[in-house]
């Protein structure tokens, strides 16, 4: 029988000897929940798992509250074995605000990978990802990343195989040969940095810490969490200078910041979120949270009523141990001078002697930005580092890291 190529795209089969594969579409709900499932079974084994809330999940493929919607398109398949289980799953999408600075072909992305270890089986995957991509005029694919901002599912784990944060990426160590067997790319690192904060600061940032607080024009503040508009717009008047334009990090509007800052609020612990000023002009800012996560892995991916009272409940009893940097940014003009020393040490007065928490660790940073990679190594060591890889459709074409890395 002859299967039309537009339909093979979407029920592709794979035969040889015994073996026997299947990719879906995903179109009704309880295939949504196939989509969610692939996930959970790939990874059940793993005891560094954590399931991620399934609603944060459904939310990237819904148009009514992602809003990347607004400028593109996405679709997702699981992969089936004979017997019917689930052995992979991808998504594919489209987004014309998705650009890096020097890319001279469209760039499509794929996503929420999850696949057995068999390269076939990965293949299919990819292959099916990279014919719907390339219908609509993609030359390129990178992955595995989010369908939206980049604070979430970005990057395939490639060092620092334990316990995830909130909305990292996780996955066994054969996924990196599982990309890189197909053709993909390393596009640009991502780096995650810990830190004991419970020790004492190196002698560095004591010195910097030192210089900077003799002059009387530099101050550093604890968020108030009764002035969050204030502190959102002083946010806005760090990031832009510091991150906009960076891998293509979009600039932050007024407006978006207020929403963030609100949405942030419950879980903000206003000892580790700190500002430095300089004349009262905001310069930097060392953002942190506690790792949800450490609340999240109790609730087996559902986040209802009952889960909610549970997680007020444990934050009474302090279950989180450990906190995560989201931001450490300092304005172009005054990097370099110090204030990255200046900021910790002030922060570590509040810190080190009211807190909690046992363990630190910092968001990624992109390897494509080395002021801030320099500036997070004095301050503890790299402890994870996800990948963004690129694939490009002609094979013959030269493969270009991200420019920034050129």
């Amino acid at each position: 029988m002859c299967i039309p190529p537009h339909i093979s795209l979407y029920i592709s089969i794979f035969a040889h000897l015994d073996h026997f594969m299947q990719l879906v579409p995903i179109t009704t709900p309880s295939q949504a929940k196939e989509f969610i499932q692939a996930n959970v079974q790939l990874n059940r084994h793993n005891p560094a798992y954590i399931r991620p809330i399934d609603a944060e999940i459904d939310e990237v493929f819904d148009p009514a509250q992602n809003k990347a919607f607004r400028h593109g398109e996405i679709t997702r398949w699981v992969l089936k074995d004979a017997e019917g289980r689930l052995i992979g799953r991808i998504a594919a999408f489209v987004n014309k605000k998705y650009k890096t600075k020097g890319d001279d072909v469209p760039v499509g992305g794929i996503g929420f990978f999850d696949c057995i270890n068999d390269q076939e089986a990965a293949d299919m995957l990819f292959d099916v990802a990279r014919h719907w991509l390339s219908q609509r005029g993609m030359e390129a694919m990178d992955g595995p990343i989010n369908f939206g901002e980049r604070d979430k599912w970005w990057g395939l784990l490639t060092e620092g195989f334990y316990e995830p944060l909130y909305g990292m990426n996780f996955n066994p160590p054969y996924y990196k040969a599982l990309l890189e067997n197909y053709g993909f790319r390393p596009f640009f690192d991502q780096l995650c940095f810990s830190m004991d904060y419970k020790k004492p600061l190196n002698a560095k940032l004591v010195r910097r810490h030192e210089r900077l607080a003799a002059d009387p024009a530099y101050s550093a503040r604890m968020i108030d969490k009764r002035h969050l508009l204030k502190f959102a717009e002083d946010f806005v008047a760090i990031y832009n200078p510091a991150y906009a334009g960076h891998g293509g990090l979009k600039e932050m509007k007024k407006d978006q910041a207020v929403q963030l800052f609100k949405k942030m609020k419950p879980l903000m612990d206003e000892k580790i979120v700190w500002y430095v000023y300089y004349n009262d002009r905001p310069i930097a800012m060392f953002l942190n949270i506690p790792d949800l996560n450490q609340y999240f892995k109790h609730f087996n991916g559902k986040f209802g009523l009952l889960q909610k009272l549970h997680f007020l409940w444990l934050r009474r009893r302090g279950a989180c141990k450990r906190f995560t940097g989201i931001l450490f940014a300092i304005i172009p003009e005054f990097q370099g001078k110090g204030v990255d020393g200046y900021m910790i040490v002030e922060a570590g007065k509040v810190v080190q002697q009211q807190s909690s928490y046992e363990d630190y660790e910092m968001q990624w940073i992109g390897d494509f930005n080395p002021k801030m990679v320099n500036i997070a190594k004095g301050l503890g060591e790299v402890s994870r580092k996800l990948t963004t890889y690129r694939y490009l459709f002609d094979r013959a074409k030269e493969f270009k890291r991200h420019p920034m890395l050129s």
